[in-house]
């Protein structure tokens, strides 16, 4: 299963960590994570090269991180968006994704 564990803090999302696999196929040809990986990708490229906003990014095997070291309304409205896609993922591939948002 992939966990999306979301951080939220001051009424903004400020990050993420996404790890592990859907298992929906076998590793190489599974749809699911194909379509986490990409979503996961883009919110990050876009938060970071499409609004230019200073956040600190690892990629590491299974896993992604983000931390928007000042969240605003762009970035806000990007996780936002990577959530509701992810549950987008989830509707149609029951039991691939766990979603959780965290205060910190």
């Amino acid at each position: 299963m992939i966990k999306a564990e979301f951080y939220e803090s001051d009424g903004f999302k400020k990050g993420f960590r996404v790890k592990g696999h859907a298992e929906y196929a076998d590793k190489g040809h599974d749809i699911v994570c194909a379509a986490v990986s990409t979503a996961v990708s883009m919110a990050a490229n876009i938060i970071t090269d499409g609004f230019g906003i200073d956040a600190e990014v690892s990629a590491v095997d299974d896993e992604i991180d983000l931390n928007v070291k000042a969240p605003d309304e762009h970035s806000e409205a990007v996780l936002n968006i990577l959530v509701a896609q992810l549950g987008m993922i989830l509707e149609e591939f029951p039991d691939t994704i766990k979603i959780t948002i965290s205060e910190v």
